[in-house]
């Protein structure tokens, strides 16, 4: 997924999301299926295709990127997930936009990876790491979104983007939450 490649629309490129607005653009997608070691997709099913989008302004692309998401796990029968995966796209957002600010472009990629993972990456163009905050003051305005997305992942973390920027993702289980 690189923001140089061709993009086309969202309803073209995802099947069963319904009507999309024009303006969100989506990577092309790689073909579902097994990995090469085959530990991704059990035998005799198909993983959905990940879902890339481009955003195109803060508030419209993280309102664009929300609705994304509602839809995309939906489509996906994950629809119990949405509430935990919207706050974490948010938080993820957030940061990018804040830390990066418009100096290029922010993508969204949602994957399902390994048995039973959804993966919620954010790609912005600022080469800064995210930072933790080691204590945190109820009454600060900041700081709190890595700890939100430490609490309703299973993993989260970040990789470095050559030439420059960085991917920061969370993992979520796709599993129905037990209830007492």
């Amino acid at each position: 997924m690189s923001p140089a490649r061709p993009a086309r629309p969202l309803g073209a490129a995802v099947r069963g999301l319904g009507a999309a607005p024009q303006t969100p653009r989506i990577a092309p997608l790689r073909p579902a299926g097994p990995t090469a070691s085959g530990t991704d997709t059990p035998a005799g099913t198909e993983t959905p295709r990940p879902v890339t989008l481009r955003l195109t302004g803060a508030e419209r692309g993280c309102a664009q990127a929300r609705d994304v998401v509602r839809r995309t796990l939906d489509d996906w029968g994950l629809a119990h997930r949405t509430v935990d995966a919207l706050t974490v796209v948010t938080e993820l957002l957030a940061n990018a936009v804040l830390h990066a600010g418009g100096d290029g472009d922010i993508w969204l990629r949602l994957s399902l990876r390994r048995p039973g993972h959804l993966v919620c990456a954010v790609i912005d163009p600022s080469d800064s790491p995210p930072v933790y905050p080691h204590t945190s003051d109820p009454f600060d305005e900041h700081g709190r979104g890595l700890r939100i997305i430490e609490a309703l992942s299973e993993h989260w973390g970040w990789t470095r983007r050559p030439p420059a920027g960085k991917t920061v993702w969370a993992m979520l289980r796709t599993d129905e939450p037990d209830v007492p």
